[in-house]
């Protein structure tokens, strides 16, 4: 008794650039992101990156973490939209990626101005504070809605 398996011609180049466009895209959106991080770094009071891994303050926590899901959302969205072409594709999600920051900066600042109070003073804060949630909130939604724009 014989077990054969065929496997026939392997054709390796839509694998190799299948691995080149995974990677790409990953570095285009690992660079969004970090942007991201230091746009909410400089508009929020201390250093937002010793207030999350150092300080563990909750609420600077919920902040950047509320930023990188909505910044993940807005950069699948844009690659699962990109264009055919790689290299069209990578400068769509720079591009798309980049105004998600900047809007998400634009909510930030916005909150500054219409919520009472302020709750940057509280980021520093040991406990959660409720304005967290909020701010949270707010910034998941400007994520979604701005990767609903890219559709």
């Amino acid at each position: 008794m014989y077990l054969a398996l065929e496997l026939g011609n392997i054709d390796i180049n839509p694998v190799l650039k299948g691995a080149v466009a995974t990677i790409s895209y990953f570095l285009v959106g690992t660079a969004v992101l970090i942007i991201g991080f230091f746009v909410v770094d400089v508009l929020t009071p201390g250093k937002l990156r010793e207030l999350v891994f150092i300080d563990r303050r909750p609420n600077a926590v919920m902040l950047a973490c509320a930023n990188y899901i909505a910044l993940a959302a807005v950069i699948i969205s844009a690659i699962t939209n990109s264009y055919s072409q790689l290299g069209q594709g990578l400068v769509g999600v720079a591009v798309f990626g980049l105004i998600g920051v900047v809007l998400q900066g634009i909510a930030l600042l916005t909150l500054h101005i219409v919520i009472p109070g302020d709750f940057h003073e509280h980021i520093d804060e040991p406990e959660l504070h409720p304005a967290a949630f909020a701010t949270a909130v707010m910034l998941l939604a400007v994520g979604g809605v701005t990767a609903a724009a890219l559709s």
